[in-house]
């Protein structure tokens, strides 16, 4: 379908009403759907939070914070190519094709998209710079270059050093919503993934600025949580692998103190690292997330919950690769009476 065919959130630039694309599922299908992270979605998603402040109001405290690095780099050639609403070149925002890939790799896939790519995908956008479109547009294989080089240094500038808090929430979101689809199938997965996608049996709805229908195919489903993209989705369909970006929960903590507020009761009790991690444990966690949100190493939050582990209060449980913690009854008696 070429790079018409998938779309970025946000409504149509002429304010006209969305319709729905709509993909098919056949057997089998739902057991490929899988969910994965990219560090390059969060980045350019944060370019239209630089762009747009007004509209994504969650994230100014990031933004306060970053806004005076920006002063030396450069970023007209990259908010050409990602205008503040509507579609951006897919070639910036490839499907992820780990769970959790590396933003480096992620920036390599950049590096090697074909010139003939960009270019057809740079047709479909609509910037109030065309200007810098064309130059980008007259030597493809450069432009590649000089905005792989440019996403990188604004990386290393704005981006890098809040990963890992980025990480965690996603990771959260992630954890929450296997837990929904183990628990309750698909159809709970997707019932508060976001008001405009419904699940109907055998079809997943989501209502956007583009018309399409077709099955899923080839690697099935991605699911991509996404804090920068918040509070809209955002799709992809042929010919990349189909994919849904979905605002992950929780977004509006994610610039709040890392360490959860506890009573002072609590933490006389059972100390207040403990209390603050039995606390944290809201939903089902790792060790690595835990240490992320309470600023501690891993090695210390795993001491931690081997003491609460010993006492009953939490309990672990295997999801592939990660051991995830959770409260038991009893530890939610102790925090919800504290």
């Amino acid at each position: 379908m070429g790079a018409s065919g998938s779309r970025w959130g946000g409504p149509t630039p002429e304010g006209g009403a969305d319709v729905p694309v709509e993909w098919r599922f056949a057997a089998g299908d739902v057991a490929r759907m899988r969910f994965a992270f990219s560090p390059l979605w969060e980045l350019v998603s944060s370019l239209r939070v630089l762009r747009d402040p007004a509209a994504h109001s969650v994230h100014l405290p990031w933004l306060r914070a970053v806004r005076p690095r920006l002063a030396g780099l450069d970023l007209t050639e990259l908010f050409a190519l990602v205008p503040v609403r509507g579609y951006l070149p897919d070639f910036l925002t490839p499907p992820p094709d780990t769970p959790l890939p590396d933003f480096a790799a992620e920036l390599d896939r950049v590096r090697r998209t074909p010139p003939e790519t960009a270019v057809e995908e740079l047709a479909c956008v609509r910037s109030a710079d065309p200007e810098a479109l064309q130059r980008f547009g007259t030597d493809p294989e450069a432009g590649i270059r000089r905005v792989a080089d440019t996403l990188r240094a604004y990386w290393k500038l704005v981006f890098e050093e809040f990963w890992p808090k980025v990480y965690g929430l996603l990771e959260a979101d992630v954890m929450w919503r296997s837990r929904i689809l183990a628990t309750g199938g698909v159809r709970e997965l997707f019932a508060d993934l976001h008001e405009s996608v419904t699940w109907h049996g055998d079809r997943l709805v989501a209502m956007r600025d583009c018309d399409y229908s077709g099955p899923i195919n080839g690697d099935g489903l991605l699911l991509v949580p996404s804090a920068f993209h918040w509070p809209d989705t955002a799709i992809m369909f042929e010919p990349y692998q189909p994919l849904l970006c979905y605002p992950a929960r929780g977004v509006g903590t994610l610039w709040t103190s890392g360490r959860p507020c506890t009573s002072g009761g609590l933490g006389a009790l059972i100390g207040r690292t403990r209390a603050g991690i039995l606390t944290a444990l809201e939903e089902p966690a790792s060790t690595s997330a835990l240490a992320r949100r309470m600023e501690l190493t891993p090695g210390a939050v795993s001491q931690h919950l081997s003491v609460l582990s010993g006492g009953g209060l939490v309990t672990r449980r295997r999801m592939g690769r990660e051991v995830l913690y959770r409260r038991t009854p009893i530890g939610d008696a102790l925090v919800s009476s504290a």
